[in-house]
């Protein structure tokens, strides 16, 4: 049975679509059957992999949607041992058509529960803001992930999270576990860095990751290029970092 893992923070510009999109690809060079899930309607994961977010049929708004569309009818293999259900544009409007659904923050979990397809590993990447589509996000997962920008006022968005985290978990998926905090952006040579990565370790201890993503001017070349860094850049420090996540992912 898959590990639904979502990536989560209410604060957008953190590395959310960059993370899932760089973490699936790690995960598939461990050998792990991948399926990734774009509930943001902005698509940036959907366009890394060189689709049009405009220009898609079926979607994760589909999913959410029609219950009698399976996944199997959504998804789009992207790597070999990676499929992608990608985002479109009318994502932004099933916010509006969810709200007042009794069900409506177990859209995906039930898409999945239905799906018969072999994967190893489900990654969620949610829109920023803490709505109907983040919510089925953190219903459908087993764990929630949390990259946090290595900046101060980048730390303010993890509280309002974890305040929902403790919420779904007191009804809506009684077995959503905290998977852990990464830093993104991280600037070694930055003091702030460095206070703000000390302050996290403090403060969540052993839920804060190991791994710390550097930021490099590099990293936005890749998904240009449709590629993730990865592929891009295969011996850069980011890639390695990347590769480091997983293995921290994987055997938690």
């Amino acid at each position: 049975m898959a590990r639904t893992l979502v990536v989560a923070n209410q604060k957008g510009g953190v590395g959310k679509s960059t993370s899932v999109m760089n973490l699936g690809v790690a995960l598939a060079e461990m050998g792990q059957r991948v399926l990734l899930v774009d509930l943001d309607p902005q698509g940036g994961l959907t366009a890394a992999f060189g689709l049009d977010s405009y220009n898609i049929g079926r979607s994760a708004y589909s999913l959410l949607l029609y219950e009698h569309i399976s996944l199997a009818r959504v998804i789009r293999p992207v790597r070999p041992q990676i499929a992608l259900v990608p985002a479109s544009i009318d994502l932004a409007a099933a916010e509006l058509q969810l709200v007042g659904q009794p069900d409506q923050a177990h859209r995906l979990r039930r898409a999945l529960e239905r799906s018969r397809i072999p994967f190893d590993t489900v990654l969620i990447d949610t829109p920023p803001g803490l709505g109907v589509l983040t919510a089925n996000g953190l219903v459908a997962a087993d764990a929630v992930l949390i990259p946090v920008q290595c900046q101060f006022l980048a730390m303010r968005g993890v509280r309002p999270l974890l305040d929902t985290v403790s919420r779904i978990r007191g009804g809506l998926n009684p077995g959503l576990a905290l998977g852990g905090l990464f830093g993104t952006m991280y600037r070694p040579g930055s003091t702030h860095a460095q206070e703000v990565v000390e302050e996290l370790r403090q403060v969540f201890g052993r839920m804060m990751l190991r791994t710390l993503i550097y930021f490099d001017d590099v990293v936005p070349e890749a998904p240009v290029a449709g590629l993730s860094m990865l592929e891009y850049l295969p011996d850069h420090i980011v890639a390695a970092e990347y590769r480091a996540l997983a293995r921290e992912v994987a055997y938690a």
